[in-house]
């Protein structure tokens, strides 16, 4: 007797071939036969008229805590996927010497919601092993964790000592079953690195052969730097690297993206094993705390505090020629949103430019009384996002047969502890706007190409044989959708939508999602590297 059996469906594969119609027969979390075949099941599921294909996977995700406090990952199980890939930008859970480490590293992080007494990396993923997971899960180590856990909250490199006790840490960490380790050198402590010391550190993922993924350092004014950065440092290491939502920010010159993809292209006929992947929108998200320059995050957020409640030092941080995001000093505070705030819920949806208003103030100074009105963990992360990615630069970059699709989110949900939490405003959507705008309406890809850049590409850049294909013996995740019908219904407005179009959604073998509507069932699993 086979436990489900999907009858009549239009089967892609996930490779980019052309769909075939068949049933797809399963049996204890594997794909045992593809084709005609009608014997019993225990579940018979209807696929006429749909879509069969991989369970999307999300190569790059922050859900690192999310997870840990809700495992049913709701947000994007309703979409489709069925592996998310957390540790991304140089931030994870683990490794960690105190508990103040994980509530100030850990992305999504709320007080009291889970008992996180994990310490190493593999306690972490031995943490995530014990709790219902609506989807599997892949997790990177993140440099700035390491770094944290060896140095602290100096405002320095690392010195010799330190770099070999954080090249251990790492190492130790792939053994204990990272999947990769990401870098965010945009952000503090990453942007204190210095390329030979990555380069060490990368040659460790390299000897596990486990993708180095990185934020590069510059994605406007000095993109090439950035990215040239980033690919020397793979070269220089010897390892596989992804370059994370590759698209270039406000202020990069027009022809940013095209270079950037010529300069993968050069690397890549040099040698270098080299992709890169794109967010689904021109909405940029990160935590408030990144538009301070480094000086101003030295000693942790009590010196934060003090900073920004002194007048001369808050006009000092204004006067920043390089914030993080330049549409701040464009004055562009209308195209910069409030996503998420434990102080100040009601004004989360608002832009910057609104806020100032009704807080009759400047928005810059708005941004750090925002930042001052949060406790100290909510602190680190009060999130905002910004309209400064172009629409043509992603589709540009979709063009190339290397560029993966990510949702840069986190897995939510809205209710329990998450329900105030926004990953970005796609969280709820991404995947089902890729699939409806980018490859129904503007037909950027064929159905079957742009599928396989969310199953089998990603699964491929992993290094996991058995996911992201539709070929027996593989693993049982599998999405059904309507491709005419798939739609995000998240925005600025309503953040917190759910997908529709979803049929039916199998994750090893386990019905989570069955005629559109979720189960009880939460059969994703760990997955580890070693």
């Amino acid at each position: 007797m086979l436990d489900v059996l999907i009858k009549d469906g239009e089967v892609y594969d996930g490779t980019g071939e052309q769909p075939i119609k068949a049933n797809i027969a399963v049996k204890n979390g594997k794909i045992v036969d593809i084709g005609q075949f009608n014997g019993e099941a225990n579940n018979i599921l209807d696929a006429s008229g749909l879509v069969v294909c991989p369970g999307f996977i999300d190569l790059h995700t922050h859900s690192d805590f999310t997870l840990a406090a809700n495992g049913r990952a709701e947000s994007q199980v309703h979409q489709g996927v069925t592996t998310e890939v957390v540790g991304q930008c140089g931030v994870s859970c683990a490794p960690a010497r105190t508990q103040s480490d994980i509530a100030l590293m850990s992305p999504g992080f709320i007080d009291g919601a889970v008992e996180a007494n994990w310490r190493s990396f593999k306690e972490y993923l031995d943490h995530l092993d014990n709790i219902p997971l609506g989807v599997n899960v892949a997790a990177f180590v993140g440099h700035g964790t390491i770094h944290r856990a060896v140095v602290g909250e100096a405002l320095r490199t690392a010195n010799e000592d330190e770099m070999d006790e954080m090249i251990a840490l790492l190492d130790e960490s792939i053994e204990g079953g990272a999947y990769g380790f990401s870098t965010g050198l945009e952000y503090w402590p990453g942007s204190l690195a210095s390329p030979d010391q990555l380069a060490d550190m990368a040659k460790i993922a390299a000897k596990h052969d486990v993708l180095y993924a990185t934020h590069v350092r510059n994605r406007d004014l000095f993109y090439d730097l950035g990215f040239g950065e980033a690919l020397s440092t793979a070269r220089a290491a010897g390892a596989r690297l992804q370059i994370s939502h590759i698209q270039p920010k406000f202020g990069a010159p027009e022809f940013a993206m095209q270079h950037a993809v010529d300069m993968c292209e050069q690397a890549r006929g040099h040698g270098v094993d080299v992709a890169f992947d794109v967010i689904p929108h021109d909405w940029s998200h990160t935590h408030v705390m990144a538009i301070l320059p480094q000086w101003a995050r030295e000693g942790g957020v009590q010196k934060v505090r003090e900073r920004l409640n002194d007048h001369e030092t808050r006009e000092k941080i204004k006067r920043n020629p390089r914030p993080m995001w330049r549409l701040v000093n464009s004055n562009g505070w209308h195209k910069i949103v409030l996503m998420q705030s434990e102080a100040n819920k009601d004004l989360v949806g608002m832009s910057f430019d609104e806020i100032g208003r009704r807080k009759n103030t400047h928005p810059y100074d708005a941004v750090f009384d925002l930042l001052l009105e949060e406790d100290d963990v909510n602190m680190s992360h009060l999130m905002w996002t910004s309209q400064s990615f172009e629409n043509s630069d992603i589709e540009l970059a979709l063009q190339q047969p290397h560029c993966a699709v990510i949702s840069d989110t986190q897995a939510l949900a809205p209710y329990g502890c998450l329900k105030h939490h926004i990953g970005s405003l796609s969280g709820y959507g991404w995947a089902a706007r890729y699939l409806s705008h980018y490859v129904r309406e503007k037909q950027i890809l064929s159905l079957q190409e742009g599928i396989r850049r969310i199953t089998s590409l990603p699964a491929q850049r992993l290094g996991i044989g058995n996911r992201g294909t539709i070929k027996t013996g593989c693993c049982a995740d599998i999405t059904v959708f309507d491709p005419s019908n798939i739609t995000s219904h998240a925005n600025v407005n309503t953040p917190r939508e759910y997908a529709t179009g979803i049929a039916h959604v199998l994750v090893n073998g386990g019905i989570s999602m069955y005629d559109g509507k979720r189960t009880e069932i939460d059969s994703g699993s760990v997955l580890r590297s070693q």
